[in-house]
């Protein structure tokens, strides 16, 4: 019997983030590290994350992800974390100085897409995103939902 072949980027995504791209533009990405506590990672590995609300921010020369729910690890004792913490993002420092400069821009801001595992660490990868206006979203799913229809009628022949 034949076995399945499975894509190891599957089994390593943790959460993404659906609405991101749908409420933003994604004009740059950026992967970085996440400063998790023991339990924390372990709800991480049991795909227990929320990215929908999340932001990422610059401050005094340190990323920081924010807003971003990681629930409580079901096996953990009184010194489980803190579901909403801020957690410390770990950036090259000219990588921090150029998200820094992205942001300075009015309505730019920095939304975390996914977070996956690779090489047994935690990553987020984040984009540099500006807000999309509602007309702008009527028309991403005018081309979405034209893909669809060109795809099902390809599919037929």
């Amino acid at each position: 019997m034949a076995k399945r072949k499975t894509h190891a980027k599957d089994d390593n995504l943790m959460a993404t983030n659906k609405k991101a791209r749908h409420d933003y533009k994604i004009s740059d990405t950026v992967e970085a590290g996440l400063v998790l506590t023991g339990t924390e990672i372990k709800s991480v590995r049991d795909r227990r994350v929320n990215l929908k609300d999340g932001y990422a921010q610059i401050r005094n020369g340190e990323a920081w992800l924010m807003n971003i729910h990681i629930s409580e690890y079901d096996h953990g004792n009184q010194f489980n974390h803190d579901p909403l913490r801020n957690r410390k993002l770990l950036l090259h420092k000219k990588q921090i100085q150029r998200l820094g400069q992205a942001t300075k821009d009015k309505g730019i801001t920095i939304v975390p897409l996914k977070v996956y595992i690779k090489n047994g660490f935690a990553k987020v990868l984040l984009g540099v995103a500006e807000g999309k206006h509602e007309y702008d979203k009527r028309e991403s799913i005018k081309k979405r939902d034209q893909q669809r229809q060109i795809d099902r009628v390809l599919k037929h022949y």
